[in-house]
């Protein structure tokens, strides 16, 4: 059996589940809320988390690029554009194909600045808009090297769909969101968190209060690079007393 006709058999599955198509509906709404809101702020001209210290690496990030004039407007109308073409159904593929670099590009950014503000939403967004791409693979399959388009295809029978409920795929679902949400964040020992008080905060009970206070102080007071700070404070000792 082919690559082909196996995708094509595992994604005709999918298409005759009710629940699935219920999910491809729920994530198209989801994205669209996502990118509406954050598309206006640029159309309106005004920085996006403006709640968010410029000292901050994402702050800094978001003050470069609004200044930037039309191009900070352009990102908010593709990403106004690609929420519209979510929601229309004749559009999903396009609008999913156009969510996807922007999201992606957020979900790094994410984790390049350690940003609280997304640093579950937006690896959970990417994951939803591949959920997407993959639900609408009968739409630009051919563009893969391994599928040919074949002229004098049969129309594919209709089948009902089926309520069953499809457990295992859930239960993966399920596990991503608890990764997103609790394991990768987790992966980071020390971040530079939204305000001074709560990146100070993270240090308390431990035996690098000081070491810390001089972390949060180099980015939130005196806006140095994250790398630059979080090489200071590797290299800065223990305290001496542990503060109960």
């Amino acid at each position: 059996m082919t690559i082909s006709s196996t995708l094509d058999r595992l994604h005709a599955q999918a298409k005759q589940n009710r629940w699935l198509w219920f999910f491809s509906i729920f994530n198209r709404l989801a994205l669209a809320a996502g990118f509406i809101p954050a598309g206006i702020v640029k159309l309106m001209d005004e920085r996006f988390a403006s709640g968010l210290s410029a000292n901050h690496p994402m702050g800094q990030y978001l003050v470069a690029l609004h200044h930037t004039g039309y191009y900070y407007t352009f990102i908010g109308v593709v990403q106004v554009l690609a929420a519209i073409f979510l929601l229309i159904p004749r559009t999903v593929t396009l609008g999913a194909f156009l969510y996807f670099p922007i999201i992606l590009n957020i979900c790094v950014l994410t984790y390049a600045v350690r940003f609280d503000g997304s640093l579950f939403t937006a690896p959970l967004m990417t994951l939803a808009n591949l959920y997407l791409i993959c639900w609408n693979y009968e739409k630009w399959k051919y563009i893969l090297p391994f599928n040919r388009l074949r002229v004098s295809a049969a129309a594919p029978e209709t089948k009902r769909m089926s309520n069953k409920f499809p457990t295992l795929f859930f239960a993966g679902v399920f596990a991503a969101v608890v990764i997103c949400v609790v394991g990768i964040p987790s992966l980071y020992r020390i971040k530079p968190r939204n305000t001074l008080p709560q990146c100070i905060k993270q240090f308390k009970n431990t035996n690098r209060t000081v070491a810390g206070a001089n972390f949060c102080d180099c980015i939130h007071n005196n806006g140095q690079p994250l790398n630059q700070c979080m090489n200071e404070y590797n290299k800065a000792p223990d305290d001496k007393i542990r503060v109960p």
